[in-house]
């Protein structure tokens, strides 16, 4: 897949942020999230902003706009120079005339940016001065079709896809100078997600609006990006153009972060690299570099004097690393084991899980009560079988019944005729959120250890089986002391992880679990699910709309559509000349940094 890639004039920027530092109270503490930020933006660019979970890239956007939490009492310094509007410390009125006129953003969540009261006609009414022309025109811009009834339409009948859509409709009509996505595809399938790309780097080439684009994955970033800025903790490591970082990393944790990702041709019989560790906001100071714990060529004065940006060796943009001169990289991250998998992948075990000739239907939303209600079909009669010690990934667009397969599956929903048969009658889900999976008010002990009581009467024992189900997913024992806000969200999904398997399931059901994750904690719990399932021997259901994840994580891949089975493979024929005109869709919808490395 290739989008345009405008070229950077010199021209006055559209943003200019100069040494930004941000200062956000987090459980009765002060914490410096950003850390002396500077840099630019042109009309017609793209900038990508990566980095790992808790980098700093979401507030970044929120402080760009003027809208950081006021109930974390921020403390901002430096400055942010949009369209030569002053931001730091502008009275409130200007900052909401900012964001009506200059900047726009495009969320993660569409739903909770758009009012569920309202339809999407009166919600762009006022960027559309009332011309009903204009907000057909807008939303047929942006891919969609049925402009009049998405525009009488509430939010709630509309698919995520077509949500986003509304989004960047509403922006474009307000013409405004910046905008930000902000992880605008990561709950998106392959197809719909290219389809969004492809309109953001519209945006940019016909309407010269700068973008910056927060996103976790390298490989949306490379279709999309002109440039590349690299945070960790709170800093700028690196930033130059994405494909001349991409291959030549002048810093450490830029090394480690694009070694760490992985695609469809990734080597699936052996563990992914993966970092060290998560980054702790502990770790920083005003003196020293914040990747000194993690990093392989650290010296005495990467602890004592912080690296400050200068040019880059081998690219260039900037980099900030007092060794990027005389070091030569890129540096591949520390891996937790790159030997092949242990034991044999199993083949002809009991069947954990079986689908037969399985059907669903659900009842359509009635426009008018007058109406015969009807049906959508969310399930023609499916096939799926597992046996134990075996993986399957399902994958297919948006709407495919993916979900609903697994809800089935997990006894959550009944089937409206077919099979369906279950080896464990209390299979287990890790779902998409972990930090919603668990319940805020008990520790990570007491939700690990409810799963015990019907086996194990003894709280001692208990808590010896919470630590051993804790040390099994790589979490420290003295963990089950602490409330779920206390940990990051890849220590929670850990934490599910470990609630899971405390009692080995027969039957683990995987809901979408990395795709809100940064590159490194994803290879990490595709590596952690990988292990579990080869020494407990347990059968996995893993949907998914990575078809590059469904590679490495699972023995076959079964492809879905409207509801019906459209063809079902080993892992390893994913790119098979024989693969059906759908999946060969699906594989060409998937964004590669190699493929644009490659061009």
């Amino acid at each position: 897949m290739s989008f345009y890639t405008p070229g950077i004039e010199m021209v006055d920027p559209a943003l200019t942020v100069t040494k930004l530092g941000v200062v956000l109270a987090r459980n009765g503490e002060r914490h410096r999230v950003l850390d002396e930020i500077s840099f630019a933006v042109t009309p017609g660019e793209i900038l990508a902003v990566v980095g790992e979970s808790g980098a700093g890239k979401s507030t970044l956007g929120a402080a760009i706009q003027g809208l950081l939490p006021n109930d974390s009492a921020p403390e901002v310094s430096g400055s942010i120079q949009l369209a030569g509007m002053e931001i730091v410390d502008s009275p409130p009125q200007l900052l909401r005339s900012a964001r009506r006129s200059l900047v726009r953003a495009v969320p993660q969540d569409p739903m909770g940016a758009l009012n569920p009261t309202m339809t999407i006609r009166r919600q762009l009414h006022e960027s559309a001065d009332g011309d009903e022309a204009l907000i057909l025109d807008s939303l047929r811009r942006t891919g969609l079709s049925d402009e009049s009834r998405i525009a009488g339409a509430y939010p709630h009948r509309l698919s995520g896809g077509e949500r986003q859509r509304v989004l960047i409709a509403m922006a474009m009509m307000a013409r405004p100078k910046l905008l930000i996505a902000d992880e605008p595809t990561t709950a998106l399938d392959v197809t719909t997600q290219a389809h969004l790309l492809q309109i953001i780097c519209n945006l940019a080439r016909e309407e010269q609006i700068a973008i910056i684009y927060i996103t976790h994955d390298l490989n949306v970033a490379a279709a999309v990006a002109d440039r590349v800025m690299v945070l960790f903790g709170g800093r700028m490591a690196e930033i130059g153009t994405l494909r001349q970082v991409a291959r030549s990393p002048q810093h450490p944790y830029s090394a480690s972060l694009f070694a760490a990702r992985y695609d469809l041709n990734t080597d699936r019989s052996r563990p992914l690299p993966t970092q060290r560790a998560a980054f702790s906001r502990n770790e920083t100071s005003d003196h020293g570099c914040g990747y000194v714990l993690h990093c392989q060529i650290a010296r005495t004065d990467c602890t004592s004097i912080r690296p400050r940006e200068r040019h880059a060796r081998a690219h260039s943009g900037l980099v900030a690393c007092h060794r990027s001169d005389e070091t030569p990289l890129p540096i591949l991250p520390v891996a937790a084991s790159r030997e092949a998998w242990a034991g044999e992948e199993a083949t002809d075990g009991p069947v954990a899980l079986e689908l037969v000739d399985v059907h669903k239907h659900f009842p359509a939303d009635r426009q008018r009560v007058w109406e015969r209600p009807r049906l959508i079909r969310a399930l023609s009669g499916v096939n799926l079988s597992i046996s134990l010690g075996q993986s399957v990934a399902v994958v297919g667009e948006s709407g495919s019944g993916k979900s609903t397969l697994l809800t089935i599956a997990a006894g959550l929903m009944a089937a409206d005729s077919g099979r369906v048969s279950c080896l464990d009658p209390r299979p287990q889900v890790i779902f998409q959120d972990p930090v919603s999976a668990l319940t805020p008010w008990l520790s990570i002990g007491d939700q690990i250890g409810e799963r015990l009581r019907p086996h194990v009467t003894s709280a001692a024992e208990r808590r010896r089986r919470v630590g051993e189900a804790l040390q099994s997913v790589g979490l420290d024992p003295s963990l089950m002391h602490v409330l779920p806000s206390e940990l990051s969200v890849g220590q929670c999904q850990r934490a599910v992880v470990a609630r899971a398997v405390v009692v080995p399931p027969k039957l683990l059901l995987c809901d979408e679990p990395i795709s809100a994750m940064d590159v490194p904690l994803a290879a990490a719990t595709l590596n952690l699910l990988n292990d579990l399932r080869r020494r407990l021997g347990l059968a996995m259901l893993f949907v998914t709309h990575d078809l590059a994840a469904a590679r490495i994580i699972a023995d076959r891949i079964v492809v879905l559509n409207k509801g019906a089975v459209v063809e079902e493979f080993e892992a390893d024929m994913l790119q098979s000349p024989s693969r059906s005109a759908v999946t060969r869709a699906l594989i060409e919808a998937c964004p590669s940094l190699d493929a644009m490395l490659a061009r």
